[in-house]
């Protein structure tokens, strides 16, 4: 049987750089497609693009407009081709709606290098230690994946004036079960309750305007973390003028940073 994530990105050549796709109801969200899911559909075009070579390096999705259920048509143009990395502009486009995302990529050839890691996981309960939240979250892709909060898990929703801590630390994996890969990792990124829903406690409405994932994980350390859980780490810094940053960190299970993502979130007010 064809996996959930695996349905909601594919795609079917129409040629010169164009492909078509259609949202799926598995990873539908408030009001259009799960913005990870996008990401994920976004990045896939590249990948299948017959000029692509090397490993992801680095996602970026503006969200320009809302994707109405249906089908949508993504082209896929390399606007720098060169030794050491690829430069990709994505457009996703759905009928007279024009552009409802657009897309940076850069792709780059894996080589060995000096290499020294800055930061090192946070110190949690292993995974089988830790209990599966079965917290109520009213969106479908949120089913797609199994979340065991170590922090910041989903809390009691109504506004009481209280300002909480943003910072949410989970393990996290798809479900049903899937070996990861580049688009399931940048899917994966996103997949963090917005975080004023956190520190305010109430679901105010939002929308990422952009999110930018870079993939440190080549292929043999994605082909070794398998199926099994990552580590994920969320945080903000501020508030402000209906805007807040997003950053997190996704680590395998034995503590090797595999990928970083920031993002701005609007927010009503």
């Amino acid at each position: 049987m064809t996996h959930p994530l695996d349905a909601a990105i594919a795609l079917t050549p129409l040629g010169e750089g164009r492909f078509a796709g259609a949202t799926t109801p598995d990873y539908w969200n408030m009001a259009g497609p799960f913005g990870g899911v996008t990401a994920a559909v976004m990045l896939r075009a590249v990948l299948d693009h017959p000029l692509c070579r090397g490993r992801p390096a680095a996602l970026s999705v503006n969200y320009c407009g809302a994707v109405t259920e249906g089908g949508f048509e993504i082209a896929v143009r390399l606007v720098r081709d060169g030794r050491s990395t690829q430069h990709w502009v994505v457009e996703q486009t759905q009928g007279e709606g024009g552009i409802t995302s657009t897309a940076t990529v850069v792709t780059g050839a894996t080589r060995d290098t000096w290499a020294h890691a800055m930061t090192v996981p946070p110190q949690v309960t292993p995974w089988d230690q830790t209990e599966t939240s079965d917290s109520f979250v009213p969106v479908a892709w949120r089913k797609n994946y199994e979340m065991r909060f170590l922090t910041g898990g989903p809390r009691a929703l109504g506004p009481d004036g209280e300002v909480m801590s943003p910072v949410t630390q989970m393990w996290v994996r798809d479900t049903p079960s899937r070996p990861l890969d580049y688009p399931a990792l940048a899917s994966i990124s996103d997949a963090f309750l917005p975080r004023i829903f956190m520190v305010r406690g109430d679901f105010s409405p939002v929308a990422t305007a952009t999110l930018s994932t870079y993939f440190l994980a080549d292929e043999a350390a994605l082909v070794r973390q398998g199926d099994r859980p990552l580590l994920a780490a969320c945080d903000a810094s501020a508030f402000k003028h209906g805007f807040n940053d997003q950053s997190a960190q996704l680590w395998s299970d034995d503590g090797v940073l595999l990928a970083v993502s920031h993002q701005l979130v609007w927010f009503k007010g």
